[in-house]
């Protein structure tokens, strides 16, 4: 009896170093079946090519991020609706890709922020391609727009050298700012700005033509689209000096790298300029003689 519990312990002892050993094998067998699935840098970088490909694929909305205070680019009307030429622009690029249109207004010194947290997909306002060409991935420039000085049409001042001596205002964070302090501001316009009295920045140019009836700015620095604008609704009591205080394009700004989403809209509106929608557009915001896409 002894004889036969020893040979059966024995037995048993044999089967588990066995099915030990097994267990081993088959650990190393997954460890290095693991391994040998691992991506090679070729094969990761073609993924990631692929899925950038694929970035729009199940996309519903397209958020546009403007200043609500731009017109005629972006604005709000009298009834609390937001509308302007950039965001027609949108709509029926949205239309052609079967997306959602979202106007989100932000605050323009906040822009890059909105941006960069994807809490907007696009900046599409009047928007400026000069002095940020590396900062954004850009549609092609769809407007040529000019950066001009408004002032009151019983001011004498009738040229850029008559600003000396006299408080200019421009809105934070803008082209026309830029041209006059930036980093790529022209000797020229720097040498201008030096002329000035005062050079004031304020948050939109509402604000700005404020300013000017009520005697506390002499000229607003600023873009010749909402110059006209903002004039033709005011009445004939301001005029646009015909010096041009610097020259530029306007496009759709997109986060850096966000290709496929530009890629997307540019191709709409190539269409729309091939198609005549985008003429259209124009032509109801008075804005035809500044249109360059399709030219």
């Amino acid at each position: 009896m002894k004889k036969t519990m020893a040979v059966l312990l024995t037995a048993a002892m044999i089967a588990a170093l066995t099915a030990g050993c097994g267990e081993g094998e088959n650990t190393a067998s997954k460890t290095t079946d693991t391994a040998s699935a691992q991506p090679s840098a070729s094969e990761t970088a073609a993924t990631e090519d692929s899925a950038e490909a694929n970035t729009l694929e199940g996309k519903t909305t397209f958020t546009v991020g403007f200043d609500a205070e731009f017109p005629p680019y972006g604005y709000q009307d009298d009834n609390g609706e937001y509308v302007g030429f950039d965001l027609d622009l949108a709509a029926e690029v949205c239309q052609r890709n079967g997306w959602e249109l979202v106007k989100k207004p932000i605050d323009w010194d906040s822009k890059d922020l909105e941006l960069d947290t994807e809490t907007i997909d696009c900046i599409w306002n009047g928007f400026t391609i000069n002095g940020r060409e590396d900062s954004y991935t850009w549609t092609e420039p769809y407007v040529d727009n000019s950066q001009v000085f408004v002032v009151a049409a019983d001011s004498g001042i009738a040229s850029k050298a008559d600003l000396a001596g006299k408080t200019v205002v421009v809105q934070a964070d803008s082209s026309a700012l830029a041209a006059l302090t930036g980093d790529d501001a022209e000797e020229e316009n720097k040498a201008l700005k030096d002329t000035f009295a005062e050079l004031t920045e304020v948050a939109d140019y509402n604000t700005a033509f404020m300013n000017l009836e009520a005697g506390a700015a002499d000229a607003v620095a600023m873009d010749i689209g909402v110059a006209k604008y903002q004039i033709e609704s005011r009445g004939d009591g301001y005029v646009i000096l015909d010096d041009v205080l610097a020259a530029e394009e306007y496009g759709v700004g997109f986060k850096k790298g966000n290709t496929a989403l530009r890629d997307a809209v540019q191709k709409s509106l190539n269409e729309m300029a091939e198609d005549g929608k985008f003429a259209e557009i124009a032509e109801k915001w008075d804005l035809t003689d500044s249109i360059v896409l399709g030219k």
